[in-house]
């Protein structure tokens, strides 16, 4: 039996996994992919990927979303796996769980190894969620609108490429940040906090976290 098997996250309330859950299903409408749980100490990090490049030499940026609960016992576990197991490991779950076996399958995906920065970030300031909302939903209108209705994977990568790499303001910031914080949630109705590291931006709020990395390549 691997290590693996005997390995889990124990949450310190239900809603933590509740919210989990609710990170995953929504992930999982962007791309039916992975999900890389990372226990550090007391907190358990999901990451998820929103975009990334598909293509050698692409432009297209890596966006990822990160969402942190509460854990009732540290933990190392580092894994990344696929969101459909996860999905269906929340799905057996009760209303008064906490704890979340990990599959034990693990999967391979590239921007797994693209690790945002966790220190050095420059506040660079405020940004209104409004403007967010309506950059992200404008890019999704958009994104139907170039797409066909029987398109092939290059087609769609194309497009998302084409309307979420480009810069949202003068910070540079792609609009896939603003894709990304409203699909996943993170969204309400006040301000997202907008830092830089390098080629790193992150947009930070109340319910989660959008790292994204600018530049080419895989």
């Amino acid at each position: 039996m691997s290590e693996l098997l005997t390995q889990s996250f124990r949450f310190a309330d239900p809603r933590d996994l509740d919210d989990l859950r609710t990170f995953a299903m929504r992930a999982k409408t962007i791309d039916d992919g992975a999900i890389r749980l990372q226990g550090s100490g007391s907190v358990l990090a999901a990451y998820v990927c929103v975009l990334r490049p598909r293509l050698l030499g692409e432009s297209t940026p890596t966006i990822l979303g990160l969402r942190t609960m509460g854990l009732a016992e540290t933990s190392t576990v580092d894994a990344t796996v696929a969101l459909s197991a996860v999905l269906d490991r929340l799905a057996r779950s009760g209303a008064d769980d906490v704890e979340l076996p990990v599959p034990p399958a693990t999967v391979t995906e590239s921007w797994t190894g693209v690790g945002a920065p966790r220190t050095g970030w420059e506040l660079i300031g405020p940004l209104p969620e409004a403007g967010l909302r309506r950059a992200a939903e404008a890019g999704i209108t958009e994104v139907a609108g170039i797409v066909p209705s029987q398109p092939g994977a290059l087609i769609v990568n194309n497009a998302r490429a084409a309307v979420w790499g480009r810069a949202l303001d003068d910070s540079g910031l792609p609009a896939g940040a603003a894709f990304a914080a409203l699909t996943l949630g993170f969204l309400s109705d006040g301000e997202q906090l907008l830092y830089k590291a390098g080629r790193w931006f992150r947009l930070s709020g109340p319910r989660g976290h959008v790292l994204v990395r600018s530049g080419s390549g895989l």
